[in-house]
């Protein structure tokens, strides 16, 4: 089971899927709130001025000034009292917006589509996965026995005090029982909880700590059922190390949480991250861990109760993280892995139980993302750009057929299967395909859609147009553009550019939903393939790492001027989004080619990439982006650190900032500094903004209403500053 509604998620639905609002107030029509933001206060008619309280800290002999530091600290009555004119100096601008009720109206009538289901997983005869009926705010845990069981709803959150949500979920390997995890108000804080599928009876075990945030939740069964290994965080701990030193701890179940035995992983690394996979049967059990969100697997293996092995070291360059690509499975007695050692787009190497490997598919063209055993081999799914495919082996590694799915604008999700069926369940969805499972039979190549969702409108007339932009060292970045049939580039229109481009998080087709919105005005949504993914591979993901990082705001800029140069639209209606590392990624953009952009929706985002690594989450991320203790990394992080090039007296476009106060992953301080920066700093007529939602946090477990209340807010932005028409295309002049 891989963990899901991940950073990517904050911008492939464009705002369907954002998700960082606080707790909304009472529903009016449809169940859906139709306001922007849920403040209330006495409206100030200006930008509430910020103190400067310079500090100077001296980085290698480079003197660096933080007039803002004193933002840092939440629980100071200054910040809260900041805080609250801030939403009050947000609310005031928004509520000029002629639009935005309109909007918020038509986002939510496209986001009540029919009933949704994600993560499927099949163990014991079972199916499992997560379901969630708009406007529910919370999915619910389901099962029904494989392939034609009556669904059962199991966990339903919903009915839970406080509606947390529900994480992720791994059933034991007879499916008699079920772990799930839980969190509440965003801060990811995860507690395990046990259920028996048959009973619906839940088990009295609970395990705090478990992950979360900073650091993944992981969770694999012991072969008899009774008794799991799962990470944990330490507790007892000063709270500036509660979210450092994860190890495995074994729980038997009905035993007390507290006496949990150490297992693996003690001194292993500060920031260690774990993947775990267990055998269809339990006997064998493999610990993915990187040391960081950037950095390569070591692959562990255990048999049976018997100890940790090591059986590839990171120089295999193992990239198998479950909130990534889903790089490894068991099939029977061996570990499948992708490994990018000498393969930049990826190998497929077997490891027997022992840890001795074999190479099973070389590397291809297309690179490989993910891979899932049937009887009889494996199927392995491949990205190269924007584009997706799923291929067929046998056992001994040998091609013999690609699935049958659409050739263009989908993104492929979980794959459900096992190695005693050659039947699976293929997941996808694309531009103008709501989710869909695809029962494939491998003995026979056919394919069989079993569910997909009904949207709220018609798509058929939505189009889709591939672009290359040549970014500045000359490497090809694909665009797509998005657009309603008819809408031809004209030089002005009103586009919306998504990026993200980082920790090798490929992105993907996804169903456009409530983006429809934007394009029956008329509007154009573009997505940028930029380097930091995994669109093209590990290699991709490289060249946008590190010391690198520059060629990813290069290639997002190649790819702005792309849609200028083709006459789709000019920066006076060009507006770009993206989210936490897509949020450094619009930082950036805005600070290194303020004038080519009339607007910018940014969330959760990094602008401060000096002190980043002094919050929790940073410290995961070093390896990704660098640190400020090493010279050579300091010169590339201050060259492109959006809050240290922030330039008094710039023009500077219209800013849309939005956090979360109980975000874990990126600090709230870091967007009211940027915002208090370019505050000051900006000429321009042109608002900048800073929402900040009271009950949220990074948007991986936010409700449906929330995600719903952040779509309308950003799209009525774009709206008000590109200029979107007030009526769809049919009623428009």
């Amino acid at each position: 089971m891989s963990g899901f509604r991940i950073l990517a998620g904050l911008g492939i639905g464009l705002l369907s899927s954002i998700a960082c609002a606080q707790t909304p107030p009472p529903t009016t029509g449809a169940g859906l709130d139709q306001s922007l933001i849920d403040t209330r206060h006495e409206i100030p008619a200006m930008p509430p001025p910020t103190a400067k309280h310079d500090v100077t800290e001296t980085f290698f002999g480079n003197a660096v000034h933080d007039p803002y530091r004193w933002l840092e600290d939440a629980d100071a009555p200054a910040v809260k009292q900041w805080i609250a004119e801030q939403n009050a100096y947000t609310e005031k601008v928004m509520d000029g917006f002629a639009d935005a009720k309109a909007i918020a109206k038509r986002v939510g009538e496209l986001a009540l589509t029919s009933t949704q289901q994600f993560d499927p997983d099949i163990v014991g005869g079972t199916l499992f996965y997560m379901r969630q009926t708009p406007p529910q705010p919370q999915a619910a845990l389901v099962a029904q026995a494989w392939p034609n069981g009556k669904a059962r709803v199991l966990v339903d959150p919903n009915a839970m005090a406080g509606t947390p949500a529900i994480t992720d979920f791994w059933p034991s390997p007879d499916g008699k029982y079920v772990a799930y995890g839980t969190a509440e108000g965003g801060n990811e804080e995860t507690t395990i909880h046990f259920i028996e599928v048959a009973t619906d009876k839940a088990l009295p075990d609970a395990l705090p700590h478990a992950g979360g945030g900073t650091t993944p939740q992981a969770l694999v069964w012991d072969a008899s059922g009774k008794g799991v290994t799962y990470v944990r965080l330490p507790s007892g701990v000063p709270s500036d190390q509660s979210q450092f030193n994860a190890a495995l701890y074994h729980h038997g179940l009905g035993s007390d949480a507290n006496n949990d035995t150490l297992e693996f992983g003690k001194g292993l690394s500060k920031v260690a991250e774990y993947t775990l996979l267990g055998s269809a049967d339990g006997r064998h059990a493999a610990a993915l861990v990187h040391a960081g969100d950037g950095a390569p697997d070591a692959v562990y293996l255990r048999n049976g109760n018997g100890p940790w092995k090591r059986a590839l070291g990171t120089e295999a360059n193992v990239r198998a993280a479950s909130e990534v690509n889903q790089g490894a499975a068991w099939d029977g007695d061996r570990l499948l892995v992708i490994a990018y050692q000498d393969a930049p787009r990826g190998k497929l190497l077997a490891l027997d139980a022992n840890g001795q490997s074999k190479a099973l598919v070389p590397q291809g063209e297309w690179a490989m993302h993910s891979v899932a055993p049937i009887k009889g081999g494996f199927l392995i799914t491949e990205v190269r750009g924007p584009d997706w495919r799923v291929q067929q082996y046998s056992s001994a590694g040998k091609f013999v057929r690609t699935v049958s799915l659409p050739e263009n604008g989908i993104g492929v999700g979980t794959i459900a299967s096992g190695a005693g069926s050659t039947r699976a369940l293929i997941t996808y969805s694309g531009w103008t395909i709501p989710a869909r499972w695809a029962e494939y039979d491998g003995a026979n190549g056919t394919l069989k859609t079993v569910f997909e969702v009904e949207p709220a409108a018609d798509y058929s007339k939505v189009v889709t147009y591939r672009l290359d932009a040549t970014s500045k060292d000359g490497t090809k970045v694909p665009v797509t553009v998005i657009a309603m049939k008819g809408v031809t580039p004209n030089g002005a229109r009103p586009t919306i550019l998504y990026g993200y481009g980082g920790f090798g998080i490929t992105t993907a087709p996804r169903f456009l939903g409530s983006n429809l919105a934007w394009l029956e005005r008329g509007g154009v949504y573009a997505v940028a393939n930029i380097r930091g993914g995994g669109e093209f591979g590990e290699g991709w993901h490289a060249d946008g790492m590190l010391g690198k990082k520059q060629n990813v705001f290069d290639d997002f800029y190649a790819a702005a001027q792309a849609l200028v140069q083709q006459h789709w639209t000019n920066p006076a209606h060009l507006g770009i989004l993206g989210g936490s590392n897509g949020g450094l990624l619009m930082g950036a953009a805005l600070t290194q080619h303020s004038s080519e952009y009339r607007a910018v929706v940014s969330l959760v985002g990094i602008y401060d990439m000096l002190r980043v690594e002094l919050w929790p989450n940073g410290q995961y991320n070093i390896s990704e982006y660098g640190t400020v203790t090493k010279q050579p990394d300091f010169e590339w992080l201050r060259a492109y650190s959006p809050l240290q090039n922030v330039k008094p007296g710039t023009a500077y476009p219209a800013v849309l900032l939005i956090t979360g106060v109980n975000d874990p992953r990126v600090a709230p301080w870091q967007s009211r500094k940027f915002a208090a920066a370019l505050q000051a700093a900006t000429t321009s007529k042109d608002p900048v903004l800073l929402l900040t939602r009271m009950n949220e946090g990074h948007g991986v477990t936010a409700s449906f209403s929330q995600r719903v209340g952040n779509a309308a807010a950003a799209m009525a932005f774009f709206a008000q500053e590109l200029g979107l028409p007030s009526q769809a295309l049919e009623h428009a002049e």
